[in-house]
């Protein structure tokens, strides 16, 4: 079985990850930062804006099962593309949208996928995510990880993260694990 690795930034991690341990194919996700300048960041450097990493998630899947167009079609659906450094009212470069590949091969599909979602005018302004080789990659903190799945009922997981779930089940019902 062939691997892939590909690492999204979707604005808070949490709301990425919880969609992708339910996606079919997908055998992990880790949340963490990357692309920024310090090494080993922790969450609130990160949070100060100062380090330059986004928060992202990390996903291994099994490109038999699915593939990277359908990874990034679901990643288009839950997150908004268009603003820059921005995810509703999370505000900073952290929270930018971008794709964080692994190899050339990636890097030419990531960019052509971004190509087709501007040229078809999905979005009513041009799509803003960054597509750039993962840099820097580091895994968050062990309170980030599952967050969404260990406190549901918490304020943002409830009404932020809750309904994305809900948007990616309704929409990608064929994704979902069994």
């Amino acid at each position: 079985m062939t691997i892939e690795t590909i690492t999204l930034g979707g604005g808070c991690f949490w709301c990425t990850e919880a969609v992708y341990v339910r996606v079919r194919g997908v055998l992990d996700v880790e949340s963490g930062y990357c692309n920024g300048q310090v090494v080993q960041p922790s969450y609130e450097q990160v949070c100060s804006g100062s380090t330059g990493h986004a928060e992202v998630v990390r996903l291994r899947f099994d490109p038999a099962v699915i593939s990277l167009d359908e990874i990034l079609q679901i990643f288009f659906s839950i997150h908004d593309p268009t603003t820059l450094n921005r995810q509703g009212n999370d505000v900073g470069t952290q929270y930018r949208s971008g794709i964080y590949v692994e190899d050339a091969a990636q890097l030419a599909q990531a960019q052509a996928f971004v190509a087709a979602v501007n040229a078809s005018a999905t979005w009513p302004q041009p799509v803003v995510t960054e597509v750039a080789l993962l840099d820097n990659y580091w895994p968050a903190e062990d309170y980030h990880q599952d967050y969404f799945e260990q406190h549901p009922g918490q304020g943002y997981c409830a009404f932020v993260v809750g309904p994305k779930v809900a948007k990616f089940q309704k929409t990608f019902a064929r994704f979902l694990k069994d």
